[in-house]
C-alpha cells in the first residue's frame, strides 16, 4: 500500500530536517521547500496529498502560498506548522484553505494526528491554554 505523499515548507532547515524525521516512518516525503514560492511550486509539480508549511517565510508567506495551493487544486490537504498562536491568524489560515493548525512546540505529538485528520476532511487545530482543540467536519 503507497505511503502519503507529503511536501514540507519551512526557512529553517533543522526544523526541516525534525520534521522529516519525525514523519518518515509513516509518510513518503516528497519534497522540500525554504519559501512559499517554492512551495507553490513543488505542490503544482509534485501533487502531494499533504502539504506541511510554515506561515512566516521569505518570498511568499504560508496563508498566500495555501490560498495558490487551494486555488489551483495542487494538494488536497495543508497543515500550518508554524510558531504564531494568534487567533486571527488561525482563522485566516483555515479561511486560506488549510485543514490543520499545529504549533511547532506540539509538532511531536499533534503534527501526525493533525495530518491525519486534514486527510479525514476534518480541521485539527492546537492544545495550548487559549487554543482549544476543536474538530471541523
Amino acid at each position: 500500500m503507497p505511503r502519503t505523499r507529503v511536501l514540507l515548507a519551512d526557512d529553517h532547515p533543522p526544523l526541516l530536517a525534525a520534521i522529516r524525521r519525525l514523519l518518515a516512518a509513516e509518510f513518503e516525503i516528497v519534497g522540500e521547500a525554504s519559501d512559499g514560492v517554492e512551495a507553490v511550486r513543488l505542490a503544482k509539480a509534485l501533487q502531494p496529498e499533504v502539504v506541511v508549511i510554515d506561515l512566516a517565510m521569505p518570498r511568499m508567506g504560508g496563508i498566500e502560498a495555501i490560498r495558490e495551493m487551494r486555488a489551483d487544486g495542487s494538494a488536497s490537504a495543508i497543515v500550518a506548522l508554524t510558531v504564531l498562536s494568534d487567533h486571527a491568524v488561525q482563522a485566516a489560515t483555515f479561511e486560506a484553505g488549510a485543514r490543520g493548525y499545529v504549533l511547532k512546540s506540539q509538532a511531536g505529538s499533534d503534527l501526525i494526528p493533525a495530518i491525519r485528520a486534514a486527510l479525514a476532511s476534518k480541521s485539527a487545530v492546537p492544545t495550548r491554554p487559549g487554543m482549544p482543540r476543536t474538530s471541523r467536519e
